[in-house]
C-alpha cells in the first residue's frame, strides 16, 4: 500500500512538473543590419542578479536566422544573457508564472567596440543553410566574391554543378528556373551561363536552391528554382521602421586578362519611402576554344571535323526599386530593369569526309562570323495588404512584364573545297539577318491566411501569356549578289497562355512541420508559320502538380526533412518547331511537334546538423521521369547526321549531396562540398541504355590574417557525367584569392587567380557519343586561365539593407530549352 501511494505521489508531482515547463522564445538580431544573429548561447539563471560563479538554469543556442527557444521547468523570477562572437552580451529580466510560452520578442545586439578596433576575434558566419525544401548559399560572406563572378560562386553552391563549357545544373537537371530577388527574369532564364559569367559575385548577397518549391511555385523546371538575392534585396521590406532612414551604396572596377568591368549601386530609406539602383557594365574576352571530332560510320564513311572559335561579350545591366508604405497595413512596390548584351564569335571550321563510298572523300573549310544582340525590359507592380496588425494574413496583387527583343546576324564566308572536281558542287558563301522577340504579361494574386498560432492556408489564382516572333531571312551569296535562300529562311509566331490555380497548408505542431499542396496549370500553345501555313499546330494540356514537406528538429541544432514534388518541364520551341535547318552541309536539325510535356517525380531526404564549430548538411534525392525529352542523333543514308528530339528516355538519377564547413579556429574555416551520382538511362526507341557514377567535389581553405588580409584557397573537380548515347568528360579547377579591407572596411581591394589543373592551364573535355551505327568523340580545349584584381568603395551613413520588396509574384513560364535556344558559351559546340 505504502508503494502505491508512493507511485502515486511520483507520478502526481510528474505531471505538475511537466504542465509547469515553460517554453522561452525570441530572436536575436544585429541592431544595425537585422540580420539574425547564428549560434548566439542562450543562458537563463534563475533571480535577478548572475553571479561569476552562477550557473545557468537552462541553455540554448540560436538558430540561423537568430531564432532560439528555451524550456524552463521552475518559475519565478529570471535573467536571461545572450553572448555571441565579437558582440556585447544582452540581458533581458522576466517573471515565469507556468505559461505555456513566454515570447520575448526582438532582441537587439551591437559589435564590441574593442574588437572592432582591434580586430582580434573573427566571427565565422555559417555560409550554408540547408533546410528540407531549400538551400541558401551566403555569397557576401565568402570572401571569393569580392573578385569572382556569379557564375564561378555557382561552382561552390551545393547541388549546382557548372562543367567546363559553363553549362549549369540543379539536382542534375538542365531544366530550371532562374529568379532575381524573388522574381522571374526571362532573359537571365534564356542565357544563363553568359549573363552570370558578366555578372560581379559582389553584386550579391545569397543564391538560394529550392529544392522542393510548394504550390504558390510554377510547375515548371526539373531542377526547381535558382533564386539570386542581390546584395541590396536582402532583409526587410518597407514596412522597416522610420527611425532606419539612411542610405547605403558602393562603387566598383575590376580589370584582368579576359577583360574587366565598372558598377555602382545605393539603396536607402526616408520615412515611409524606400529605394535601390544599380548599374554595371562589363566586357568579356573568351578566349579561343578548340574542337577536334571524329566521327566513324558503320558503312565505312568517316568524317572528321575541326574549330577554333573567340568569342567577346559587352554586358551592361541597370535596375530601380521604389517602395512606399501606405499605412500601418499596406504597401506598394515598384520595379524596373533592363539588361543588354551583345555576343560576336568567330570560327574558322574545318571538315573532311573519306572511306566507304565517298572513297578519297573530300573536304571543306570556311569563316564563320555571328552577331547576337539583346535587350530585356523588366517592371513589376505589387500591392500588398495585411489583415491585421500582427502581419498575420495578407493578400497581394500583382502585374509584371518582359519584353526582349534581339538581333541576330551571321556570315559564312570563303568556301574552299579540296578533292571534289566540279566546282559547281561548292557551297555558296551565306549569309542571315533576323529578329526575334518575346514579350511576357503575368497577373497573380495570392492570399496567406493565419488560422491558427500554428496553422497556415496560402492560395491563389495566376494567368500568364507570352508571345514569342523570330524572322530570320538567309541570303546565298556570289560576287557580291545575294539571292534570298528561302529553303533556309524561317517566320514563325508563338503564342503561349497559362492558368493556374493553387492551395497550400501548413502545420506545425511542437517539433513537426508538414506542409502540404496542389497546384494545377492548363496550357494552350498556337505555333504559326508565316511562311508555310502546313507547318502550323496548337497544343493545349493540364497538369496538377503535387507537393508536400515533412521537417522535424530532432535536437537543438538537429533537423531531419523528407520532401516529393512533381515537376514539369515544356518543349521550348526549337523542340517544337519541324523547320529543318540545313545550314550545315554534313547534318540536319529539326525538332518535333508531338513532344509531350516531361514528367519528373522528386523524393529528398536532407539532414542538417548545426554546432559553433561544424555544420554538416546532406540530401539524399532520387529523380524519376519516364517518357523524358532528350535530343539524339542518327545517320540517314545520305551521311548526314539528323538531331532532333522525342519523349524517348526513361531516368533515374539517385545523388547525395554533402556540405561540411569547420571553423577550424577563430580564423581558419575549412569547406568541403561535394556530390555522388548514380544516372540510369534507357530507351526502347533507340534501343539504347547507358549507367553509370559521376561525382564532384569542392574544397576550400579561408583564412583571415592580421591587419584585415584574407587569403582564399579551393581547388574543384569534377567526373565525367553519363548521357543516353555516350559521356561528356570531366575537369579539374584551381583559384586563389588575397583581399585587403581599409578604412574600417569602406575600401576593399582583391586579387584572385584561377587556372584549369591539366596542362598549358586550360579545360580538356572528351566527349563521345554512339548511335546505332556510328560513333563519335570529340575532344575540346577551353582557355580558363586569369588573374583579375578588383577595387570596390562602400559608402553610406547605415549598414542596414535596405530593400523596397520581395515579389509576390512566382512566375516563370520557362520552358525546356535546346542549345540553340540558349547561348551558354561559345565553347558549347
Amino acid at each position: 500500500m505504502k508503494r502505491l501511494l508512493y507511485s502515486l505521489i511520483l507520478i502526481a508531482v510528474s505531471a505538475l512538473s511537466t504542465q509547469a515547463q515553460t517554453t522561452v522564445k525570441g530572436i536575436l538580431q544585429d541592431s544595425l543590419t537585422h540580420e539574425g544573429e547564428p549560434y548566439a548561447t542562450i543562458r537563463i539563471y534563475k533571480g535577478k542578479e548572475v553571479k561569476a560563479q552562477s550557473t545557468p538554469t537552462t541553455m540554448a543556442l540560436t538558430d540561423l536566422d537568430g531564432n532560439f527557444a528555451a524550456t524552463l521547468k521552475e518559475q519565478g523570477t529570471f535573467t536571461m544573457l545572450c553572448s555571441s562572437t565579437g558582440k556585447n552580451t544582452v540581458a533581458r529580466t522576466f517573471t515565469a508564472n507556468g505559461e505555456k510560452e513566454i515570447d520575448l520578442g526582438t532582441l537587439l545586439t551591437s559589435d564590441m567596440e574593442s574588437v572592432m578596433k582591434a580586430m582580434d576575434v573573427v566571427a565565422q558566419k555559417p555560409i550554408v543553410k540547408m533546410e528540407a525544401d531549400k538551400v541558401s548559399y551566403s555569397v557576401q560572406d565568402d570572401v571569393d566574391s569580392k573578385s569572382m563572378s556569379i557564375l564561378d560562386m555557382l561552382r561552390k553552391v551545393p547541388m549546382v554543378t557548372v562543367d567546363g563549357q559553363d553549362n549549369i545544373t540543379v539536382n542534375g537537371q538542365s531544366s530550371f528556373k532562374i529568379y532575381v530577388d524573388g522574381k522571374p527574369n526571362m532573359m537571365l532564364s534564356s542565357n544563363p551561363s553568359m549573363i552570370l559569367k558578366a555578372m560581379p559575385a559582389s553584386m550579391v548577397s545569397s543564391i538560394e536552391v529550392v529544392t522542393n518549391p510548394g504550390a504558390k511555385y510554377d510547375a515548371e523546371g526539373a531542377g526547381g528554382i535558382l533564386n539570386i538575392n542581390t546584395a541590396m534585396a536582402a532583409g526587410g521590406g518597407s514596412n522597416a521602421a522610420q527611425s532606419m532612414n539612411g542610405y547605403n551604396g558602393s562603387i566598383s572596377a575590376e580589370g584582368g586578362n579576359r577583360g574587366g568591368g565598372a558598377g555602382a549601386t545605393v539603396a536607402g530609406q526616408q520615412g515611409k519611402f524606400s529605394y535601390n539602383a544599380n548599374v554595371h557594365y562589363s566586357y568579356n574576352n573568351n578566349g579561343t576554344v578548340t574542337a577536334d571530332m571524329l566521327r566513324k560510320q558503320d558503312n565505312g564513311v568517316t568524317t572528321e571535323y575541326k574549330m577554333n572559335t573567340s568569342n567577346v561579350v559587352p554586358f551592361v545591366m541597370g535596375n530601380i526599386g521604389l517602395g512606399y508604405e501606405i499605412d500601418s497595413l499596406s504597401q506598394i512596390n515598384a520595379s524596373f530593369g533592363i539588361t543588354r548584351y551583345n555576343f560576336k564569335t568567330n570560327g574558322d571550321p574545318t571538315t573532311r569526309m573519306f572511306g566507304g563510298a565517298l572513297g578519297t572523300g573530300f573536304g571543306y573549310s570556311n569563316h564563320t562570323l555571328n552577331k547576337q544582340g539583346s535587350t530585356g525590359f523588366e517592371g513589376s507592380l505589387d500591392y500588398q495588404r495585411f489583415f491585421d496588425a500582427a502581419h498575420n494574413g495578407s493578400i497581394s496583387f500583382v502585374y509584371q512584364a518582359n519584353i526582349t527583343p534581339a538581333t541576330k546576324e551571321s556570315e559564312t564566308t570563303g568556301f574552299r573545297m579540296e578533292g571534289m572536281g566540279d566546282s559547281s558542287m561548292m557551297p555558296a558563301d551565306r549569309m542571315s539577318d533576323g529578329k526575334e522577340n518575346t514579350q511576357e504579361h503575368v497577373f497573380q494574386s495570392d492570399v496567406v491566411n493565419r488560422l491558427a498560432p500554428h496553422s497556415k492556408l496560402n492560395y491563389g489564382v495566376k494567368y500568364a501569356f507570352r508571345r514569342s516572333t523570330s524572322d530570320m531571312d538567309y541570303f546565298d551569296v556570289q560576287s557580291g549578289n545575294k539571292t534570298y535562300n528561302a529553303l533556309l529562311s524561317t517566320d514563325y509566331e508563338q503564342r503561349s497562355h497559362i492558368g493556374a490555380v493553387y492551395a497550400e497548408s501548413e502545420n506545425t505542431w511542437e517539433k513537426l512541420t508538414a506542409k502540404a499542396g496542389l497546384r494545377y496549370e492548363h496550357t494552350w500553345l498556337e505555333m504559326m508559320d508565316n511562311a508555310n501555313n502546313d507547318k502550323n499546330f496548337k497544343k493545349d494540356y493540364g497538369n496538377l502538380v503535387p507537393s508536400a514537406t515533412l521537417s522535424y528538429t530532432v535536437g537543438m541544432a538537429q533537423n531531419l526533412g523528407l520532401t516529393y514534388n512533381m515537376r514539369i518541364s515544356r518543349p521550348g520551341i526549337s523542340y517544337l518547331n519541324p523547320y529543318v535547318d540545313r545550314s550545315e552541309p554534313t547534318s540536319l536539325t529539326y525538332g518535333n511537334s508531338d513532344l509531350d510535356v516531361e514528367k519528373t517525380h522528386n523524393i529528398g531526404l536532407t539532414y542538417s546538423i548545426y554546432t559553433p564549430k561544424v555544420i554538416i548538411s546532406s540530401s539524399l534525392r532520387e529523380t524519376l521521369a519516364n517518357g523524358g525529352i532528350e535530343q539524339y542523333s542518327f545517320m540517314d543514308n545520305e551521311n548526314r547526321l539528323n538531331t532532333t528530339f522525342g519523349n524517348i528516355v526513361d531516368r533515374r538519377l539517385t545523388s547525395l549531396n554533402i556540405f561540411a564547413q569547420w571553423s577550424m579556429t577563430k580564423t581558419t574555416r575549412i569547406i568541403l562540398n561535394g556530390a555522388v551520382n548514380y544516372n540510369y538511362l534507357t530507351s526502347n526507341e533507340l534501343d539504347a541504355t547507358n549507367k553509370g557514377w559521376s561525382g564532384n567535389a569542392m574544397l576550400n581553405v579561408q583564412q583571415t590574417l592580421p591587419k584585415n588580409w584574407t587569403v582564399s584557397v579551393y581547388a574543384i573537380t569534377r567526373s565525367k557525367e553519363h548521357t543516353l548515347q555516350g559521356h561528356r568528360g570531366g575537369m579539374n579547377i584551381g583559384a586563389l584569392t588575397v583581399s585587403k579591407s581599409l578604412l574600417q572596411d569602406r575600401l576593399n581591394l582583391s586579387l584572385t587567380a584561377a587556372t584549369g589543373l591539366s596542362k598549358g592551364g586550360k579545360l580538356h573535355i572528351d566527349q563521345y557519343a554512339e548511335g546505332k551505327d556510328f560513333t563519335s568523340t570529340t575532344k575540346i580545349s577551353v582557355p580558363i586561365t586569369r588573374a583579375n584584381l578588383s577595387v570596390r568603395w562602400s559608402f553610406g551613413n547605415s549598414k542596414k539593407k535596405f530593400a523596397t520588396h520581395e515579389s509576390k509574384v512566382q512566375n516563370d513560364y520557362i520552358e525546356h530549352k535546346s542549345s540553340s535556344e540558349s547561348i551558354s558559351n561559345a565553347s558549347n559546340m
